[in-house]
C-alpha cells in the first residue's frame, strides 16, 4: 500500500484528494493537514511514502515544508499542488528535492497516477509540462549553474541517458529509442543519479539544465 499525507489549506481540497485517494485499492491516505507546520510534524510522526503539498499556506508554506521533509535520510517522496500560474515556488521546490508537481485542475486520473509515479520513484510526473516549465526558468532568469565538471563521472552512455532524461523520457521510451532493455536503462539511471549524488529524475533534469548539458528549445 502507498501511505499518503495530504497537506493543503483548502478543507474542499484536502477532503476531495483524500477521498479520491482512498478509494484506490493501493493507496491509503494515512492523514491530512491544512497548514505546512502540521503537515512536517504530522508526516515524521506518520512516515508516509508520499506527501502531496500546497505551496502557498499559513504558518509555513509549501517550499519550506518540502525543505524540511527532505532532510535527512528515509524522507517520503513530496508531490508540490499547484495552480496553473505558476512562480519560483515551484522551481525552488524542485530544487529541494520535490519528486514533481501536479496541477489542482488536472484530472482525477492523473492525480492518482501521479501519486503511483512518484511513490516508485523511477519516473517524473508530467515530464513535458515540466520540462517546459524549467526551461522557462532557465531561459528567464539567472541562475547558479552546476560546475560542467560535475558531470565528468559520467560515461559517454550515462551521459546520454542523463540529456534523454531531460527531455521528458521515460525509461521505456529511452529504451526504444537507444534500443537497449528498459532494466537496462533503469540501471545507467540509478548510476547517474548515486554518481551525481542527486534524489530523483526531477533533480536530474535541474541537474541537466543548470550545468548547460541540455539548453532551452
Amino acid at each position: 500500500m502507498i501511505r499518503v499525507v495530504v497537506v493543503d489549506d483548502q478543507a474542499m481540497v484536502r477532503e476531495g484528494f483524500s477521498a479520491l485517494l482512498g478509494a484506490q485499492e493501493d493507496i491509503v491516505v494515512v492523514g491530512a493537514a491544512g497548514d505546512g507546520l502540521s503537515g512536517v510534524a504530522l508526516s515524521r510522526e506518520l512516515k508516509p511514502d508520499v506527501v502531496l503539498m500546497d505551496i502557498r499556506m499559513p504558518e509555513m508554506d509549501g517550499l519550506t515544508a518540502t525543505k524540511l521533509l527532505l532532510e535527512g535520510v528515509n524522507c517520503p517522496r513530496v508531490l508540490v499542488l499547484t495552480t496553473f500560474d505558476l512562480d519560483d515556488y515551484v522551481y525552488e521546490a524542485l530544487r529541494a528535492g520535490a519528486s514533481g508537481f501536479l496541477l489542482k485542475h488536472a484530472p482525477a486520473s492523473e492525480l492518482v497516477n501521479a501519486v503511483r509515479v512518484v511513490a516508485q520513484g523511477d519516473a517524473l510526473l508530467a515530464p513535458s509540462i515540466t520540462k517546459r516549465l524549467i526551461e522557462d526558468f532557465v531561459r528567464t532568469r539567472r541562475i547558479e549553474r552546476v560546475r560542467p565538471a560535475a558531470l565528468s563521472v559520467l560515461t559517454d552512455r550515462e551521459t546520454q541517458i542523463l540529456v534523454l532524461v531531460a527531455k521528458g523520457m521515460s525509461n521505456a521510451e529511452i529504451a526504444a529509442h537507444l534500443v537497449l532493455a528498459e532494466q537496462t536503462v533503469k540501471t545507467h539511471v540509478s548510476r547517474v543519479l548515486a554518481k551525481l549524488v542527486l534524489r530523483d529524475r526531477a533533480q536530474l533534469v535541474i541537474a541537466a539544465y543548470e550545468s548547460g548539458l541540455v539548453v532551452p528549445g
